[in-house]
Order: structure tokens, then sequence, then C-alpha cells
């Protein structure tokens, strides 16, 4: 059992133990037993895995890792790769446990973390003299162009309202003017 490779390994075997996180399935041909997890028993959610198997059940398992912990081999064995009925593999790649794996990995709790802006609004560069950075962040060029932070809508909304009342009194000296279709 130790040069036991991790290859593709399809066996019929028999459940040895249902417990409340999996089921020991005997391993034919040796004494080992492997863990087939709930999380690996059906592509569907496990909540009780003595709802889907009871000892003494046939099961088509495959073999997906190994570990040695304190020189005990340890063996991992999924069911939901392989098909029940004939005991053909249907992840031949291990693509779904490879994206399994990732999902595992990627997730992580947010909910507990502060969100802090670290914006600076009434800053003025010492570099170019525009608002809204420091002159360690600006990137003007000796005689290039200033770039500074759009104005505030209240802002935007005053020099607009100024803008159409000059417009109108525009619009009263000038005569009407045809447009071209």
């Amino acid at each position: 059992v130790k040069g036991f490779p991790l290859v593709v390994v399809l066996v019929s075997s028999q459940v040895a133990t249902v417990t409340e996180y999996g089921a020991f399935i005997k391993i034919p041909g040796c004494r080992k037993q492997g863990l087939v997890h709930k999380t690996h028993m059906s592509s569907c959610r496990v909540d009780k895995p003595s709802e889907i198997v009871d000892v003494g059940d046939k099961v088509w398992v495959k073999l997906i890792g190994k570990e040695m912990k304190d020189d005990k081999l340890k063996l991992s064995l999924s069911m939901k790769v392989v098909n029940q009925g004939t005991g053909k593999d249907l992840d031949p790649n291990n693509i779904s446990l490879d994206q399994d794996e990732r999902k595992k990995r990627t997730f992580r709790d947010y909910t507990s973390q502060k969100i802090t802006l670290e914006a600076v609004l009434n800053t003025v560069c010492k570099k170019c003299g525009c608002k809204g950075h420091f002159a360690k962040e600006c990137f003007m060029q000796p005689g290039g162009t200033k770039y500074s932070l759009i104005p505030e809508e209240e802002e935007e909304e005053v020099a607009a309202a100024g803008y159409e009342r000059d417009k109108k009194t525009s619009m009263v000296d000038e005569p009407p003017k045809k447009r071209k279709k």
C-alpha cells in the first residue's frame, strides 16, 4: 500500500461504516479503507450521508487523493465522479475536482472587515497646482496638460443655471435662425 500511486483507480467497493461527515469504504485486495466525504458523495448537497449509503452497500469510487499523516496513509475517495450504475469515470481529467478545490480556495468572508475610503478631497498638488492629489501622485510632464478633480454636482448646477440665464438673454437679442433639414 505504501507505493499506492495516485492514478485513476475505479473500484466497486463495500461501505464499511457511515459517519456524520461521510462513509468509509473498504478497498478490495487490502485492509485499507478510504473516506468518501459527504461533499464527494453526490453532485447535490448531502446533509446526512446515511440517507445516501448504508453499511454493506456496493458503490463505485474513484481515488482522488492520498495523504501521509502520522505514518498512516489516508485515502480520499469520490462517488460523484463515477457513474454508480456502470462504474464509468465521469471526470477522467479531474476538471470538476479542480473546480471544487478552486471554489474552496477563493471564498473569503469579508463581512467583518470595514471598508475605508482613503480619498483626499481638499488637497492641492505642489507640483502642478491642481486640486485633488499630492505631488507624489502627479503625472504632469513639464509643460504638459494639467488634470484636476471634476467639480461637485452643486457647483455644476449653479454654473448651469448661470449659463441658462445668459443663454436666454442672448436669444432675445438674436433673430431666429432657420435650420436646414
